[in-house]
């Protein structure tokens, strides 16, 4: 996946908790990363393996991508622009999400997993204080816009952003540079705040693409929390963002 994993853990730390998180991320990455040639995923990508013939867990990610395109009425999709599959929308969240029900298994009650900048937490901090997430500044990566205290009906936080990595999102009607659908100028940056973290991740990425247009829809669906900065400097939050900045 490329990414960075940490997790901290309030109190004592099953002793097997830190290899078991592991080898959920190494599985998942072995077997859908795009970067290793010997991937299921890259011979997908290239036309190599139809998806048909693919392995029931790649069928079932590819499935949930699906049905994400359909609920964001096109703004998360699982294709790039040259019609190759490319699942990593959904497979880190799925990562995340496994890893916490493994820590769960294993006895963990307290504890905060992220993955590159995508936050998944249970129970509290030593001493019950809450969790916190810190969101970056989209201008300024040293400074942060602001932050948020999760909580068991928010419990996972994703944010999709291009300062770090560019253009990487395909944006629904981008024809015209920075301006959306709707005229005004386009996000650079979304912070998601939701009940899992799958729907954290996909909808951060999805509004990333569709803009206001999508965030209106994202927000009279499900139950949400959502600070989106433009690239005229200007930021979109809901309740609990705008308390917090």
């Amino acid at each position: 996946m490329g990414t960075g994993v940490s997790l901290t853990v309030a109190g004592s730390m099953p002793e097997e908790a830190p290899d078991a998180v592991e080898a959920v991320f190494r599985s998942l990455d072995d077997r859908f990363s795009l970067y290793k040639p010997e991937s299921e995923a890259t011979a997908v990508a290239r036309r190599v393996l139809p998806v048909e013939h693919s392995s029931r867990e790649f069928q079932s990610a590819m499935a949930r991508a699906e049905l994400w395109r359909t609920l964001t009425q096109g703004a998360f999709r699982a294709h790039r622009p040259d019609g190759s599959i490319d699942l990593s929308g959904v497979i880190k969240a799925l990562a995340i999400a496994r890893a916490g029900e493994v820590l769960a298994s294993l006895g963990a009650h307290d504890w905060c997993l992220n993955a590159g900048g995508d936050v998944l937490t249970s129970g509290s901090q030593p001493g019950g204080m809450p969790w916190v997430v810190g969101v970056v500044d989209p201008t300024d990566r040293q400074s942060l816009l602001t932050q948020f205290t999760c909580d068991p009906a928010y419990p996972a936080v994703a944010t999709s952003g291009v300062a770090e990595r560019g253009e990487h999102v395909w944006r629904v009607g981008e024809a015209r540079g920075d301006v959306d659908r709707l005229g005004g100028a386009q996000f650079v940056q979304v912070t998601v705040a939701a009940a899992d973290i799958m729907t954290a991740d996909v909808l951060a990425t999805a509004i990333l693409s569709g803009g206001q247009v999508t965030l209106e829809l994202a927000l009279q669906q499900w139950p949400l929390q959502v600070i989106a900065a433009d690239s005229a400097g200007g930021f979109l939050a809901t309740e609990a963002f705008r308390t917090s900045t």
